[in-house]
């Protein structure tokens, strides 16, 4: 039997590692595909390579595109420091301005290209930073969008925008990809890593994963700064 495929938006984090493995089981044709954005943390390019080829991803591809050209947040705009972690109300400086909007569109028009009418994304809001591209009424949304904007509206179907992750925790998440049989090892979730690519420890990001595995009681792989 022909395998459906999906296009899976792959940033080499633990959260859309963990989407790529839940869409291979359910035996989807993987297009894995992340963003070279001018990102303050690039490792999780290197990750995401890994990520794909661990998981056995039908093709991998790499976008490269420039936001930094208008900044706005501490992951493009090196004059703004990334913050250590914290409960602080309102969207914090580490959104990146319609980030999943932008990776969303590109992975719509690869999706129509290819004839897969799937496409998978790791956004979470339970255990998340609060960006608002994150949320359910943004993704419900977008499948309209994706419609309208591409020949299913004339041929009369529509996309999929499958979100496995939305509502669950971090160590949901953690304990789902650990049966799947991720490499967490291979991912990187940090917003501020040093030059040798190891995880600060210290920003949001970090501390959901660090929790994330504590609560699951998986031992966490990541390699830290200044850990022995």
């Amino acid at each position: 039997m022909k395998m459906k495929k999906a296009v899976v938006l792959l940033s080499g984090g633990l959260d859309s590692a963990t989407v790529l493995a839940i869409a291979k089981s359910e035996n989807f044709e993987c297009y894995a595909l992340s963003f070279d954005y001018g990102q303050r943390h690039f490792c999780e390019l290197e990750a995401a390579e890994k990520v794909a080829k661990q998981l056995g991803a039908a093709k991998h591809n790499t976008v490269k595109i420039d936001l930094r050209l208008w900044g706005g947040s501490a992951l493009t705009d090196d004059a703004l420091e990334v913050p250590e972690a914290s409960a602080s109300p309102g969207v914090p400086i580490t959104y990146v301005p319609a980030r999943n909007l932008i990776f969303l569109s590109f992975a719509t028009a690869w999706a129509e290209v290819l004839g897969a009418r799937d496409i998978f994304i790791g956004v979470n809001s339970v255990d998340y930073s609060g960006y608002p591209d994150c949320r359910p009424a943004f993704i419900k949304s977008f499948r309209e969008t994706a419609r309208l904007g591409t020949c299913a509206v004339d041929e009369g179907w529509s996309y999929r925008i499958n979100a496995p992750l939305q509502n669950l925790s971090k160590a949901q998440i953690i304990e789902t990809g650990t049966r799947l049989g991720v490499d967490y090892a291979l991912t990187t979730s940090c917003y501020n890593p040093d030059s040798e690519g190891r995880s600060c420890g210290k920003c949001d990001s970090c501390a959901l994963r660090i929790a994330g595995f504590r609560e699951a009681g998986v031992p966490d792989p990541t390699r830290y700064s200044g850990a022995e």
